[in-house]
């Protein structure tokens, strides 16, 4: 390509044919599909790696894990931002987190928004930030001298329940949901944030011998129900609140939560799963998923199936076939541990083959739209036998997350090329877009000829670029080499729904002059 002499022609647009948003048994290669990567904080699992680290290094090793995802085609990481009442950003609610700092209630030096920086770098490799928080959990030991003279545990000691060699806030309490709806919608308001997320620690796992003190709590407010009735009554309000309070703020932010994999055993209730886990998230966890799909509370439910494809007492195979029966009103993705892999006292951990065999029977239903895997550490710089047989096999192209659940669009918007600097090395391209929408990302598509032009076909993504918004245009650059690849380009819009526009049609450049001509003809 000759800089500064030639730009695109473009040539026309055309329909993008959208997946039904349910996952096909006969696609090999999907277009749309849900791979995500938790990226723990508590007690420095993932990341950062010390809270003593300088900042520098801290940044460094989080590029290293998004890096390490993109090279491997995932869209979606799940990154913990609250863990024990405290935060990975400035809250007027919470203070610092030790495992950013090394201490409780001290700001990063020099200062900066890890939140705020995380979501930058997250959105510029084409993934979702789902911002990961644990509302319950209030500390992760009984030293209380370790924390922030702003926690929760001294400014609100009556919220607290001690359990479990812990602290937790007492989910009975309405002033407890309030304030934790509102450490939510801190979030909302001033992050651009994807999804908020929940994981499995609602009312805590049970320890023998132990008891959950809420008894005051419980003749307060208990209003005639059992226990248990009870403080599933007080999960699904939270649920609930916070569901409504985000859509208020902003409709495109999803709500995920992924609960324990097993909700109950056939042995206690006929339409329980196969199972016989020790624990489980209705009797004993007091967390009902089925009511929040039935509600239509939640955007997506993400069960973890920590358990290998034949294990005896919760096995992969069964769980999976019961939550594709059981699921409804909502998207369903799979949790998988990859923190097993030659690790676990299960032997099929060992094989290679388990994970990719697990993504190939989630496929096999057409209602699970994905896989997320616990946690980063699996794969960044380990178990290269599992990521080579991903990267060749399940995951060798790109995939798009789907729309967020009902607010799926057939978009008649389309790209409108109005400008290309060209340079030795990239195009600088400059789209105009429709104000009728919030464009989150610009897809860009490649193919040999026209013919064999295919935007379904995830081997065509050429790149997925984020951009901010100004006015009504964004200019993109676009590397050469990956242009000369092709003989024929496509770009298109995606909003921050996840729909995407139509997509303009671009050929090999030609003379401006040319390009100008058939311009003024065309507005004839």
């Amino acid at each position: 390509m000759k800089p500064n002499h030639y730009i695109f022609l473009l040539l026309s647009f055309f329909l993008l044919s959208f997946s039904n948003g349910i996952a096909q048994e006969t696609v090999n290669y999907p277009k749309n599909e849900f791979r995500a990567v938790w990226i723990a904080t508590v007690v420095n699992i993932d990341w950062p790696k010390s809270g003593k680290d300088p900042i520098e290094k801290q940044k460094a090793d989080f590029i290293e894990i998004l890096d390490t995802y993109k090279k491997l085609n995932y869209n979606a990481v799940i990154v913990q931002i609250r863990s024990v009442g405290d935060a990975f950003y400035p809250s007027k609610l919470a203070p610092w987190s030790k495992y950013l700092t090394g201490k409780e209630g001290k700001a990063p030096s020099p200062y900066f928004d890890p939140l705020e920086w995380m979501i930058t770098e997250t959105h510029a490799r084409g993934f979702e930030f789902h911002a990961w928080m644990n509302p319950y959990r209030a500390t992760m030991n009984l030293n209380t001298a370790e924390l922030s003279p702003d926690h929760d545990y001294f400014k609100h000691p009556d919220w607290m329940i001690k359990y479990g060699g812990k602290y937790y806030y007492n989910p009975a309490l309405p002033e407890v949901q309030t304030h934790l709806i509102n450490v939510v919608d801190e979030v909302v308001r001033n992050y651009d944030i994807d999804a908020i997320h929940f994981d499995d620690y609602f009312y805590p796992y049970k320890i023998p011998g132990e008891n959950f003190n809420d008894t005051a709590s419980f003749k307060k407010y208990g209003e005639g129900m059992s226990l248990p009735e009870w403080r599933r009554y007080n999960v699904n309000n939270f649920v609930k609140y916070c569901s409504y309070s985000i859509k208020s703020i902003k409709p495109w932010v999803q709500f995920g939560i992924s609960p324990f994999g097993v909700w109950r055993n056939k042995s206690v209730d006929p339409r329980g799963s196969d199972t016989n886990s020790g624990q489980t998230n209705y009797d004993d966890l007091f967390a009902d998923p089925m009511a929040w799909m039935e509600h239509r509370w939640i955007d997506y439910l993400l069960p973890q199936l920590y358990w290998s494809i034949e294990h005896k007492t919760a096995s992969y195979a069964k769980l999976i076939k019961w939550w594709a029966a059981n699921s409804k009103n909502t998207a369903i993705y799979i949790g998988n541990g990859s923190y097993k892999v030659n690790t676990d006292s299960d032997k099929k951990w060992f094989n290679p083959n388990e994970i990719p065999n697990q993504i190939d029977m989630t496929r096999t239903y057409k209602n699970m739209g994905g896989n997320a895997f616990f946690s980063a550490k699996s794969f960044v710089n380990r178990n290269k036998a599992v990521t080579d047989l991903l990267l060749e096999n399940q995951y060798k192209y790109p995939a798009l997350p789907y729309v967020v659940p009902n607010f799926r669009k057939t978009n008649i918007e389309y790209p409108i090329i109005s400008n290309i600097k060209s340079s030795k090395t990239t195009a600088a391209v400059t789209l105009n877009y429709p104000s009728l929408s919030k464009i989150r990302y610009v897809m860009v598509y490649g193919a040999k000829n026209s013919s064999k032009l295919d935007i379904n076909d995830p081997s065509q993504i050429v790149d997925k670029i984020a951009f901010k918004e100004k006015e009504n245009s964004i200019t993109i650059n676009i590397q050469n080499n990956l242009l000369e690849k092709n003989n024929i380009c496509a770009v298109s819009f995606i909003d921050y729904y996840g729909n995407e526009s139509q997509a303009t049609l671009v050929n090999k450049p030609i003379e401006i002059k040319t390009f100008q001509s058939s311009l003024n003809n065309e507005n004839r």
